[in-house]
């Protein structure tokens, strides 16, 4: 049974199906309204979410299906110890498909070998997010026309950033991209992601404190918050949390053809004032996230053969 569990799951075709699919609900949302319909979703989540969470039961509604959902782990038969891989087997009884999020790294992996469903990994603790990936595939598609020949800047929490490793990995398939890595010392990107996805496929990067310096290098600046709940200690986490604030000021070294983009929550890492500028693309990948969603959704169904 076919899972997303990684952006890397999805070869590169498969990624320009999807873009392609997303567009086309774009235009035509009618030709999808009841392609689902008799088929269920279930939504497990055992971490808080806002966005992810809606935007897979909106786009379910969107394609004409149903939604199951579970958003508290302490609402679910894991509050009394039952595993993973049973609460895989069990919602598989019930539904057509499997949305999970949970903080344990690689739980959704081990959802996905136990059910008889697919399964998409909502996101797994500081590891992988790959639809957040795809939101953010179609918005630099829809701002930028293209995923080559472009540099990126990742600041704020490189080091538990899950939507960070995922769209580096993303990126790191189309040629002449450059990455410049903007963080503190303690939330620099992981030695592996470096090691194993940067350095491996021979991508251009650079590690700096400076976002200002970088600022007028950058096609497309991905802002992250300092993640609360990653944090073994509220000491660090306030000594942090305020290391990069994109506020007007800042911006004024920016190109005027920047995208500004962040997966969202923000917590003060971006100005209000800066919501209003045409360079923000964050609202807009929100909205792109639902029409990825639902175009996930629809490869994984059709290949399992349930519609």
């Amino acid at each position: 049974m076919r899972s997303v569990i990684d952006v890397l799951d999805l070869s590169v075709e498969e990624l320009d199906s999807l873009i392609k699919t997303a567009v086309d609900i774009i235009d035509n949302p009618q030709k999808y309204a009841h392609i689902c319909e008799g088929k269920k979703l279930a939504t497990l989540f055992f971490e808080p979410s806002t966005r992810t969470r809606m935007s897979f039961e909106a786009a379910m509604y969107e394609l004409g299906g149903h939604v199951i959902s579970m958003s508290e782990a302490n609402s679910s038969s894991a509050a009394k110890g039952e595993s993973v891989a049973d609460t895989a087997k069990t919602v598989s009884c019930y539904t057509d498909i499997i949305a999970m999020r949970h903080p344990k790294e690689g739980a959704p992996l081990v959802a996905s070998v136990n059910a008889t469903v697919p399964v998409i990994n909502a996101g797994d603790g500081g590891h992988n997010h790959p639809t957040q990936t795809l939101a953010d595939l179609l918005t630099i598609y829809r701002e930028k026309g293209r995923f080559d020949n472009l540099t990126i800047g990742f600041c704020g929490d490189l080091k538990f950033g899950r939507t960070v490793h995922s769209l580096i990995n993303a990126l790191s398939r189309y040629k002449n991209n450059k990455m410049i890595l903007i963080s503190p010392e303690e939330l620099k990107l992981p030695s592996y992601v470096k090691k194993d996805v940067l350095v491996k496929n021979g991508i251009e990067f650079e590690q700096t404190t400076d976002l200002i310096g970088a600022m007028p290098k950058l096609d497309i600046l991905y802002m992250t918050r300092v993640q609360r709940e990653r944090f073994f200690n509220e000491e660090d986490y306030l000594r942090l949390k305020d290391s990069y604030i994109l506020d007007t000021k800042k911006l004024e070294y920016a190109r005027d053809d920047l995208s500004i983009m962040h997966p969202l929550p923000r917590v003060n890492e971006i100005s209000v004032a800066i919501d209003d500028d045409p360079r923000a693309c964050y609202f807009k990948q929100v909205l792109n996230g639902k029409y990825m969603r639902m175009a996930l959704i629809l490869m994984l169904l059709k290949e399992a053969g349930t519609i």
